[in-house]
């Protein structure tokens, strides 16, 4: 089933999850493990995000340097087959423009409905560690839009290449595609308007519902919809959260995501005496957030799990 069919049929709240695929060496079962006691609170629909490949540098004998190209997570697509198959969910997996060019996207995307899934999350992704800035793949899409548009003429039965078949042979796909929404704006973007105007034009592409990057303080997210509101974007918009659970990360996730973290967060943060103390902090915020959101009439509240599903455990079990 489509997300936007969830989210029609919903009564009440609903709660997806996001995971990460395990590191490479690892199994399934760590997959399984994250998921089974979030099962309870019934997701209609589980996110496996995907990690582009990284460039190790090994020095060889000569001296001179060898580039060798690894994939520390992989399996995206067959973990969502996995999820479908135990847990009877739909299951959304994450597509990005780097490291694939538009035919690789074309594949995956034939694999995807091979398999049934009708959900992906679009996405431009983030640069490789060796890159200041994204560089698009060759032949690829360089733009969340540009790979919205994508999807959406394979939804029209418009492949790249029409050589092999005749066109009445071509099967229609039906993908339901989700995006991100920066309710403090995207990092790179140089204003609030500029970032409403490409998540527009996102929707206008064929995008069919919104997720939003983590936020701390809901007035951003409320105001955040508003906004998009305003701007004619009428699709759904699902909040992220993500609790906090170090100290560390009151200084890491501002400078990796532009995000504020309100002052009474931090203050609570800052004098907690050890880690357990940060990560009941962490709960009890994300409890208030998911608490505010659910009262607010959120069609779903989507948690991002990192694997660590102890803490998400405790704070939808608060509010179910």
């Amino acid at each position: 089933m489509k997300v936007i069919e969830h989210i029609a049929k919903a009564k009440k709240s609903l709660f997806s999850f996001e995971i990460l695929p395990p590191l490479r060496g690892r199994d399934i079962q760590d997959i399984f493990s994250t998921l089974d006691p979030l099962m309870e609170f019934c997701p209609p629909f589980i996110d496996v995000t995907y990690h582009r490949e990284e460039f190790l540098y090994i020095e060889k004998e000569n001296g001179l340097l060898q580039r060798k190209k690894i994939s520390r997570r992989p399996g995206t697509v067959g973990i969502c087959a996995a999820i479908m198959n135990k847990y009877g969910v739909d299951a959304v997996p994450h597509l990005i423009c780097g490291g694939f060019s538009k035919q690789m996207t074309e594949n995956a995307l034939i694999d995807l409905n091979f398999l049934g899934i009708d959900n992906v999350l679009v996405l431009r992704g983030d640069p490789i560690k060796s890159e200041k800035s994204f560089i698009a793949p060759k032949n690829g899409n360089k733009y969340a839009v540009e790979l919205v548009k994508q999807v959406k003429d394979l939804n029209l039965g418009k492949y790249l290449d029409t050589t092999f078949l005749e066109k009445k042979e071509f099967p229609l796909f039906d993908f339901c595609i989700g995006v991100a929404g920066y309710p403090e704006k995207h990092l790179e973007a140089p204003n609030m308007e500029s970032d409403l105007f490409f998540l527009k034009k996102k929707i206008e592409a064929g995008a069919n519902y919104i997720v939003t990057q983590m936020f701390f303080d809901n007035k951003k997210f409320f105001s955040f919809v508003e906004k998009c509101r305003s701007e004619g974007i009428s699709v759904p918009i699902i909040p992220g959260i993500k609790p906090i659970s170090s100290k560390k990360q009151l200084n890491s996730l501002p400078s990796r995501f532009y995000l504020n973290i309100p002052n009474e967060l931090v203050k609570e943060v800052e004098k907690a005496k050890n880690k357990k103390n940060v990560y009941h902090i962490g709960i009890e915020w994300a409890i208030y957030q998911s608490k505010e959101l659910k009262n607010s009439g959120a069609e779903v509240i989507h948690y991002y799990t990192m694997d660590r599903p102890e803490n998400i455990y405790k704070i939808v079990q608060a509010i179910y």
